[in-house]
């Protein structure tokens, strides 16, 4: 084990004892060592007291100019799953995949540097966050979201169950991972609440649903428990957990029946960007979404077309709330 690989595993360990999601450790993980295998191929680099900032400035032109999916490693006979076959391979990388490798390589090296002493000088400190190019998130029309509840057949056990799912997705902005850990208990229908045991940033939140999805979730309750005895609210007809992508997969089928692209995550977009719409605050839009501070939730939903943005602007023009002028 070279010195590098010997402070990424220690650096796991450490990130691991902080209780990471696996998600944010696999994205670690994954950029060090790609990030150390560059180290060693092209500067022969295998110790972190000789990283310096230009070899990390190196690492992003290289990410930049090497495409999706090429080959990290020199050696040919070490490519793995025929990524020459992929229908992006060798296409750019994007400036927020690249944004993420850096700031991952930042809070290693600052690990390494302010929780354990482990390098003299600090190689990122001068290291500045690439920019991520910001895309205009569409927001689905209420005629788009109507034709996409119509294609669920809501007859069968798995029809009614994603219909019921991409409702309550819409109406609380919760994500689709925290849905399908419910359980019926952490409905609270006197207050209209659903309790998250599991949220991405470990801290228990509640949200909300609309005295209309009130009746739907009754409804399904009340069929749920007829076939299954499952204890997840959106079981499998065999009483498992649904599964994400099992999901995924039939929202994005029913929105290909009336040609509207369609995700998990777009529904959580288009709760927040109704919620503002319709004139909800900032800040209890953040504790909704499990957000850590309203700066966040801006710089993730604050994304609007100039037509959304004129036609709130026509609710609060100040001359057409003043009488007689």
């Amino acid at each position: 084990m070279t010195d590098i690989e010997f402070h990424i595993d220690n650096f796991m360990l450490y990130c691991s004892s902080k209780n990471l999601s696996r998600k944010t450790l696999a994205s670690y993980e994954q950029t060090l060592k790609l990030f150390a295998l560059f180290l060693k191929d092209s500067f022969g680099i295998e110790e972190v007291k000789k990283v310096q900032s230009g070899h990390i400035r190196k690492y992003i032109k290289y990410l930049r100019e090497r495409g999706k999916y090429t080959v990290v490693n020199k050696d040919e006979s070490k490519k793995v799953n025929h990524p020459d076959n992929r229908s992006d391979f060798k296409k750019d990388i994007s400036t927020t995949t690249i944004a993420n490798y850096v700031r991952n390589i930042k809070v290693f090296f600052n690990y390494l540097y302010h929780a354990e002493r482990e390098i003299p000088k600090n190689p990122v400190d001068s290291i500045e966050n690439p920019k991520p190019e910001r895309k205009v998130k569409k927001t689905l029309t209420p005629d788009e979201i109507k034709k996409v509840f119509k294609q669920f057949d809501t007859s069968t056990f798995h029809g009614y169950r994603n219909y019921v799912i991409t409702k309550l997705l819409l109406d609380s902005g919760m994500r689709i991972g925290e849905c399908l850990a419910l359980f019926p208990e952490h409905i609270d229908f006197q207050h209209k609440s659903i309790l998250i045991t599991n949220p991405k940033n470990k801290q228990e939140r509640y949200v909300y649903f609309s005295y209309k999805l009130a009746n739907d979730l009754k409804q399904w309750l009340k069929y749920k428990d007829r076939y299954s005895e499952s204890p997840f609210l959106f079981p499998t007809t065999r009483g498992t957990q649904l599964e994400i992508r099992n999901y995924e997969r039939a929202l994005r089928q029913a929105g290909e029946q009336v040609g509207v692209k369609i995700h998990p995550h777009q529904l959580r977009n288009n709760f927040a960007k109704y919620y503002i719409l319709n004139n909800g605050d900032w800040f209890s839009l953040c504790r909704i979404l499990g957000h850590s501070s309203v700066e966040v939730t801006q710089k993730a939903y604050l994304d609007f077309t100039n037509e959304e943005i004129g036609r709130k602007y026509q609710k609060h023009s100040p001359l057409a709330h003043m009488e007689g002028i």
